[in-house]
C-alpha cells in the first residue's frame, strides 16, 4: 500500500521505509548506480538503485524509461551535501529502492516530453490532442490543483461561514430569449420539441428564492453557443449565487469577503477591503470600457468642449453630430512610437480601424513644450485651444497624444484597445499585481440596431433604480460587475420581484404580455405567490483560475477544454452520429458539405 506521495517526503522522514507509486520523470545511469526521478501529482522525489546496496531493484531500474508506471519501496535517506537540490521541496532526501516493480510501460513514442525537470514548449494543438499527458506536466497539474483549492475555499466560506445551501438545477431546460445562442437537444419522448442546455441557472435560482431557500449557491455548468476567444469556452463553470432580503451594499460586502477569503487561502495575499468602485459612466469616461484594467494609468481625457468650434473639421463635426473627442496621453510616446505606426498601414492605425474608427489623429509635445511644434493638426487649433489641450491632458515634453473622434462608442472602443496594447508594449503593467473593483449603475438597456429595439444590457430580470422608473428607457440598473485586471470576473444584480415592474421591463424590450407569458409564464406565475426581494451574482470560475494562475488562456484552467473552433481534439467531438439515432429523434440534417464548394 502507498504510504506517502512523492512530494510529501522531507528530512523528518529519514530512516523510514516508504512505498511510493508514480511515473518515471527521467532516469540517469551514473556508472551503474541508477537515479530515477519519480513523479506523482504532488511532486518529484529522487530514487536511487545501487547494485551493491539495493541489488533486488537494480535490474528493474535498468529497464525503466520515461513515463513508465512504477511502485517503489525503500528507505528515506539524507542526500549527500554535493547533491542537495534546493529547487525541489524534496531536494534534501532520496530513497534507496529495496524493491522496484514496473506496473506498466510506454509502448509508443511520446508525442512530447512530459518531464517537469526539463520542460519544453509544445504547440497547443498537440497538448490538447494528448491532454492526459499534458495534465501530467507541472504547469497543468498546478493549475488543476489551484482550481481545486479555489472551489474548496468557496465551499467552506459560503457553507460554513455564511449559511449558503448548494442546490443543483436542471441541465435540460427550455430555450429562453435575451441571451447568447442556445445549445439545443432534441427530445425523443416528445417529438418535435427541444431542450436547451442552460446558459446560466438564472430562472431556477430566482425560483429558489420564491421557494424560501434564502441563500443558494452552485458550482454550475453552463453552455453558450457563441464565437470563442481566449477567455471563452462553449461549456464553462460558474459560481452561481442568489440571496434574499439583502440590499446591494450587503451583497457587495459579502462578495468582497468571499474574494478576500479566496485570495488569502489560495495565494496568501491580503486583499484590501472595501474594493474600489466606479459607476459605469465613470468607467466609460475614464477608460472607454466597463472592465478597465486599473493596474496602470493612461486614462482617457474628454476634450470635446475644447475643440467643438475648432478649425479641424474632424473634431468639430464629431462633436456637432453628438459624438466626442477624447485623448489618450502617452508619456514618453515621442521616443517610443514612430509616425509610421500611427499613419495608414501602421499597427496602431490598424487597431483604430479595427475598432471602427476612420483614422487616428495625433500630436506630439516637443522638447521645451513649444506650442508651435505641437503636431500635425497645430494649424487648425487656436492658441487657447492648444494651451487648454496641454493643461487638460497634463501633457509635458515628450508626450504623444492620440485622438479619438466620432460616435462615443467608437471613440471609447478605439482608445480602449490602444490603451491596452500600448500599456503592454511599454511595460506599464506591474507584474503580480491584482486590482479588483466594482462597476455599478449600468444602463438598463442598450439599442439593438439590427432589430431596431431596446434590449436588456444584462438580462430582463434586472431591477431598475426605483427613482428611475418614470423614465424606464434611460434608467440605471441595480447591477454590478466585479473586474479583475481588465477582465469581467463576475456580474449580478438585484432582481425584479414585483410583477408590474417586470411587465414594464418586458414592454420596454418589445415583449407583449402574451409573448412574455409564452416565454416566462412559469416565472411570472411564481411571482404571484409572495416573492421576496432578492439579488445575486455569478462568477466565471474558469476565468478566476486563469487569472490566479497567471495564464493567458482559459483553456489552461480547464482539464479538457475545447478549441476556438469548439472542438475537442482529444475525443474528436463533435462527430457524426448514426442515421438510426437521428430517426429516433425525428431529426434530419440539412447540411450539404458541397454547398459552398
Amino acid at each position: 500500500m502507498r504510504t506517502h506521495y512523492c512530494g510529501q517526503l522531507r528530512p523528518e522522514h529519514i530512516g523510514q521505509t516508504v512505498t511510493l507509486f508514480g511515473w518515471v520523470d527521467r532516469r540517469r545511469d551514473h556508472g551503474g548506480v541508477i537515479f530515477v526521478d519519480l513523479r506523482d501529482r504532488t511532486g518529484i522525489v529522487q530514487i536511487v538503485s545501487d547494485p551493491e546496496r539495493t541489488p533486488a531493484s537494480h535490474s528493474f531500474a535498468d529497464q525503466v524509461r520515461n513515463e513508465y508506471v512504477v511502485k517503489i519501496t525503500g528507505r528515506v535517506s539524507q542526500r549527500p551535501e554535493a547533491s542537495l537540490n534546493p529547487k525541489l521541496p524534496t531536494g534534501a532526501v532520496e530513497i534507496y529502492a529495496d524493491q522496484l516493480e514496473i506496473l506498466n510501460g510506454v509502448r509508443k513514442p511520446l508525442p512530447f516530453q512530459v518531464s517537469t525537470i526539463e520542460p519544453e514548449p509544445v504547440r497547443e494543438e498537440l497538448r490538447l490532442r494528448y491532454r492526459y499527458l499534458d495534465l501530467r506536466r507541472e504547469r497543468m497539474g498546478h493549475n488543476l490543483q489551484l482550481r481545486h483549492q479555489v472551489i474548496k475555499a468557496i465551499r467552506r466560506f459560503l457553507e460554513d461561514q455564511e449559511g449558503f445551501v448548494e442546490v443543483e438545477t436542471p441541465v435540460l431546460t427550455r430555450s429562453t430569449p435575451e441571451g447568447a445562442r442556445d445549445y439545443l437537444v432534441p427530445s425523443r419522448a416528445n417529438p418535435g420539441e427541444w431542450f436547451a442546455l442552460p446558459q446560466s441557472p438564472q430562472l431556477f435560482k430566482q425560483l429558489l428564492m420564491v421557494s424560501g431557500l434564502d441563500r443558494y449557491y452552485q458550482i454550475a455548468r453552463c453552455f453558450r453557443d457563441e464565437d470563442l476567444r481566449a477567455d471563452r469556452q462553449p461549456e464553462f463553470t460558474q459560481l452561481d449565487m442568489e440571496m434574499s432580503f439583502m440590499d446591494q451594499e450587503e451583497i457587495l460586502a459579502l462578495n468582497e469577503a468571499l474574494m478576500a477569503h479566496i485570495f488569502k487561502i489560495v495565494t496568501g495575499q491580503e486583499l484590501p477591503l472595501p474594493l474600489p468602485r466606479l459607476t459605469y459612466a465613470e468607467a466609460m469616461d475614464r477608460y472607454g470600457t466597463d472592465k478597465p484594467d486599473t493596474r496602470y494609468g493612461l486614462e482617457l481625457v474628454n476634450v470635446s468642449d475644447l475643440v467643438v468650434d475648432s478649425g479641424f473639421k474632424v473634431f468639430s463635426a464629431a462633436v456637432a453630430a453628438g459624438g466626442q473627442v477624447k485623448v489618450l496621453p502617452i508619456p514618453g510616446g515621442n521616443d517610443a512610437i514612430s509616425n509610421v505606426r500611427i499613419k495608414p498601414g501602421g499597427d496602431l492605425f490598424k487597431i483604430a480601424i479595427g475598432a471602427g474608427a476612420k483614422g487616428l489623429a495625433y500630436v506630439r509635445v516637443r522638447d521645451g513644450g513649444s506650442l508651435d511644434t505641437i503636431g500635425a493638426i497645430k494649424d487648425n487649433l487656436s492658441q487657447a485651444q492648444k494651451q487648454g489641450l496641454l493643461e487638460r491632458t497634463g501633457a509635458t515634453d515628450g508626450h504623444l497624444l492620440l485622438f479619438g473622434a466620432g460616435p462615443t462608442e467608437v471613440v471609447n472602443a478605439t482608445l480602449d484597445r490602444l490603451r491596452q496594447a500600448l500599456a503592454a508594449e511599454l511595460n506599464l503593467i506591474p507584474a503580480d499585481q491584482c486590482n479588483l473593483l466594482w462597476i455599478t449603475e449600468f444602463p438598463m438597456f442598450e439599442w439593438n440596431a439590427d432589430e431596431e429595439r431596446l434590449e436588456a444590457l444584462h438580462h430582463p430580470f434586472t431591477a431598475p433604480y426605483p427613482e428611475d422608473l418614470a423614465e424606464l428607457k434611460t434608467a440605471r440598473a441595480q447591477a454590478y460587475d466585479l473586474v479583475f485586471n481588465g477582465y469581467e470576473l463576475g456580474g449580478g444584480s438585484l432582481r425584479i420581484y414585483q410583477p408590474d415592474v417586470q411587465q414594464q421591463v418586458f414592454a420596454a424590450i418589445g415583449l407583449s404580455p402574451q409573448e412574455a407569458h409564452d416565454k416566462f409564464g412559469f416565472l411570472l406565475e411564481a411571482f404571484e405567490y409572495g416573492t421576496p426581494p432578492h439579488g445575486g451574482i455569478a462568477y466565471g470560475l474558469d476565468r478566476l483560475v486563469m487569472l490566479l494562475a497567471g495564464e493567458e488562456s482559459i483553456r489552461d484552467a480547464i482539464a479538457f477544454p475545447k478549441t476556438q473552433q469548439a472542438r475537442c481534439l482529444l475525443t474528436q467531438a463533435p462527430s457524426g452520429v448514426d442515421d438510426r439515432q437521428l430517426a429516433e429523434l425525428h431529426v434530419a440534417s440539412t447540411y450539404d458539405p458541397n454547398a459552398n464548394a
